[in-house]
């Protein structure tokens, strides 16, 4: 269908979408719409950013109207996800104000909550925990709810929220209209499905594995060392919004500290914050009030701000799909948008696997990042050499801006002998099977080399063909040795001297 004026719609909620300026329904908007208007089950799966909220939000309220004794439920993985389709629904009927909406989640005051579920609300959004909550003291509707939402499964899979959805599952009516939406399908998410969902229409929209059309990708191999380096001239380098992504909420606050003493409008977004504090620093965001946003995965999924221009991963997420998620912060609704990431030679396997999921058959080029060195300085870096991709297809490609064939170079924080890092040997002496010839004259066949022997100070140690032999003054194996591999200051007598053998 063309427009939404097609769709047999009712009145009210006609005269939202018009008062919205939402004429043309997006794909999935007009594949989804039209079967859950006839009272269908949906299993769909688009990229974000293709308005998935819309898509059951509609169907969703036009059943409200047609049936005043409905309600809905609509799950989110995360607050600021349900905090923003809750907004999105109240726009879509703030002309009908009578139908109330609770918002369910946690960082709120459950107090309220109480409140609002007394006055008996006709569409509840929330997150798992804080509705399984409602439910255990008994305050949950259930009985009253013959519209079920589930929004980002597999996110919501992967935050260990299976048992607290099939257990809501569990308390709402079993005669009721499910609407499943998942950027990715996997096998618990489409078990679930199965389980759950009455002979549903499948609908998928675009690849879920590959980013949207109009990201620009970017990547810039850099030694860990030289990292922030390069993200501050690229930081500098760009205009508009931006949202950088780290692995920790201490890394977050780190970098945005750094960013702040040097005059960048940059704040942290993560999990340990105060929920009103997490929609302080979004609203802030979204009204441009700074521009550099440094975040978790706390934001890869659900945040909808048109501006964002840029997204740049300083440390690559856990899985793909979280790579795919977080660069769709950028290019929403079929703006343009650009996505950069650093890697590091720490991270090489991850980015093997993010592009080995992009791409499994090698052969869609175009969702292969352009790959350039972070040795040299912003525009003036060789794009697109081939022979500088420690990533390539080719296997055998010589591994040159900081690769070795036995490891990585000094200046990237890398040992020559063994590619270990120089900082992974701590103090506790050596880890692992046993000592390389390398590590300090040690052979694992013949215990050590006489080269890499004790002087006599050492504690009267006779040699001897497999190692040791205890004399006189010598340490037993319980009070010698620490078990990681290095040796302690255990107790010793006098030094002794060593005994020459007779011809």
């Amino acid at each position: 269908m063309n427009n939404f004026q097609e769709m047999g719609l009712p009145k009210l909620l006609s005269q939202s979408l018009e008062r919205l300026k939402f004429a043309t329904p997006t794909p999935i908007q007009a594949q989804t719409i039209p079967l859950a208007l006839q009272g269908r089950d949906v299993l769909g799966s688009a990229q974000t950013g293709t308005g998935k909220t819309l898509a059951f939000s509609i169907p969703l309220i036009s059943k409200l109207i047609e049936n005043p004794e409905s309600s809905a439920l609509i799950l989110m993985p995360t607050r600021e996800i349900a905090q923003q389709v809750e907004k999105a629904i109240k726009q879509l009927i703030s002309n009908q104000p009578k139908t109330r909406v609770a918002l369910l989640i946690g960082g709120e005051s459950i107090v309220k909550q109480l409140q609002i579920l007394k006055s008996r609300p006709r569409i509840i959004v929330g997150t798992p925990g804080r509705v399984i909550d409602h439910i255990q003291r008994k305050t949950f509707p259930c009985s009253n709810i013959d519209f079920l939402v589930l929004d980002e499964m597999d996110r919501m899979f992967d935050m260990g929220f299976s048992i607290q959805i099939e257990e809501i599952i569990k308390n709402l009516p079993k005669k009721r209209q499910t609407l499943m939406f998942s950027a990715t399908l996997p096998t618990n998410v489409a078990s679930l499905a199965q389980k759950y969902l009455n002979q549903p229409e499948r609908i998928s929209i675009g690849s879920v594995i590959a980013p949207a059309a109009k990201i620009k990708q970017d990547v810039i191999q850099v030694s860990e060392e030289k990292k922030y380096d390069k993200f501050l001239h690229e930081i500098n380098e760009r205009e508009g919004s931006i949202i950088v992504f780290v692995a920790t909420k201490i890394g977050a606050d780190r970098l945005a500290e750094k960013l702040q003493s040097l005059n960048h409008k940059a704040m942290a977004l993560h999990g340990d914050l105060r929920q009103n504090k997490r929609e302080r620093i979004i609203n802030s965001f979204r009204h441009n009030r700074f521009n550099v946003l440094v975040a978790t995965d706390v934001a890869a999924r659900g945040l909808d701000i048109s501006h964002i221009k840029h997204v740049i991963n300083y440390d690559l997420p856990n899985s793909p799909e979280d790579y795919i998620h977080r660069i769709g912060r950028t290019a929403r609704a079929g703006a343009e948008g650009f996505a950069l990431c650093l890697v590091s030679p720490k991270d090489s396997k991850k980015w093997r696997v993010i592009c080995n999921f992009m791409d499994p058959d090698s052969k869609t080029s175009n969702v292969k990042p352009e790959v350039r060195s972070g040795h040299g300085g912003g525009n003036s870096s060789r794009r697109n050499n081939k022979r500088n991709d420690r990533f390539s297809k080719n296997p055998n490609a010589p591994k040159r801006d900081g690769y070795k064939k036995g490891g990585f170079k000094s200046e990237d924080g890398f040992k020559k002998s063994d590619g270990s890092r120089n900082d992974s040997f701590k103090n506790d002496g050596f880890k692992g099977d046993g000592f390389k010839k390398t590590d300090g004259g040690f052979k694992k066949s013949d215990g050590f080399k006489k080269t890499g022997g004790f002087k006599k100070a050492d504690g009267g140690f006779k040699k001897s063909d497999g190692g040791f032999k205890k004399s006189d003054g010598g340490f037993k194996k319980s009070e010698g040795f620490k078990k990681p591999g290095g040796f302690k200051k255990g107790p010793q007598r006098k030094t002794l001297k060593l005994t020459k053998k007779a011809n």
